[in-house]
């Protein structure tokens, strides 16, 4: 039934999120994560050892941060499932794992607030805010929205949906320690390798689907271009350094009639990335965060209603 319960914990996540109680009473799933991330980095991977030895433990590493996350969820899941409402209270664990609604909230407060908008930016990109424009920090934001609908919602669900809860806690682990050590940093360049390998083969999936929602929702919003957007899927997804990161950037950008990625600084270093899209004439504007957020919430409708329809398809089979 790893089909409803992802189905389920859409529903209950889109209406909730992760209440801000919750969170200052036990933490959240990904600080978890971290803290676990955070003990294996400073346990294994030291400075002094070669690259091969911190590529091997950066494997194990990976291994504890997966396996060990996974194992306790599928624990959990089989004790709930030998009761009436099991179902519900594995599809309420799972809502921790999706960030639908404060995605949604995070960008949309980019938009609200431009006049202060580096502060909000910094907490979606991980760009530096400081050396964007005005235009910068709206194609900040909703690359942001592009990639974080794949990774935040669309991915985890797939897993929820693919491995029940096990699976979507073992995705968020990965993807977790991805964004931790998963840099090409003189840090972690040899112990992050099997993280970030191992994130950019698990978010495949999840990367194309995002696009295909995006192309979809295009339909639906007003002024946003759904044949632009998928043939800018087409020709440019590829383009990007990022394996998946390109295919709802991409997407993005051709509905909206934008020029997302292209060169940007991390940690004071520029990245000579390629330009998703052809609106490079055409500076971003609060308005355009908007329309993308528009689209987002209908590309999001529809990711319901197909696992929604999953669902139905599921229970009369």
């Amino acid at each position: 039934m790893s089909i409803l319960t992802a189905f389920l914990s859409l529903v209950v996540e889109f209406a909730v999120g992760y209440p801000a109680w919750l969170f200052g009473a036990i933490g959240h799933p990904v600080t978890w994560f971290g803290r676990l991330i955070s003990f294996l980095d400073r346990r294994l991977n030291r400075d002094t050892d070669s690259d091969a030895l911190r590529r091997r433990r950066g494997v194990h590493a990976l291994l504890i941060i997966v396996l060990v996350p996974a194992a306790i969820a599928f624990a959990v899941e089989a004790m709930l499932s030998g009761i009436p409402a099991g179902l519900v209270l594995t599809a309420i664990l799972a809502t921790s794992l999706l960030s639908q609604k404060s995605l949604a909230e995070h960008v949309e407060a980019v938009a609200d607030g431009l006049d202060n908008g580096r502060a909000a930016v910094s907490r979606i990109v991980g760009r530096d805010p400081e050396k964007l424009d005005r235009a910068g920090v709206c194609r900040a934001a909703i690359e942001s929205l592009a990639e974080n609908f794949s990774d935040g919602v669309v991915a985890p669900v797939f897993w929820i949906g693919v491995g029940g809860l096990a699976g979507g806690v073992a995705y968020k682990a990965a993807n977790t320690a991805d964004s931790m050590i998963g840099h090409r940093t003189p840090r972690h360049e040899a112990f992050g390798r099997a993280a970030a390998r191992f994130d950019d083969l698990i978010n495949l999936p999840a990367s194309r689907l995002t696009a295909l929602l995006i192309v979809g929702a295009s339909f639906f919003v007003k002024g946003a271009d759904a044949g632009n957007a998928w043939r800018t899927v087409q020709r440019d997804a590829t383009k990007h350094r990022s394996p998946n990161a390109g295919w709802p950037e991409a997407a993005m950008a051709g509905a909206l009639g934008l020029a997302l990625a292209g060169p940007r600084s991390y940690d004071g270093v520029m990245v000579d990335d390629t330009f998703m899209g052809e609106g490079g004439h055409r500076d971003a504007e609060s308005a355009d965060i908007r329309r993308a957020l528009k689209l987002y919430r209908v590309a999001d409708f529809l990711l319901i209603a197909l696992f929604g329809l999953l669902s139905v398809i599921v229970i009369a089979a």
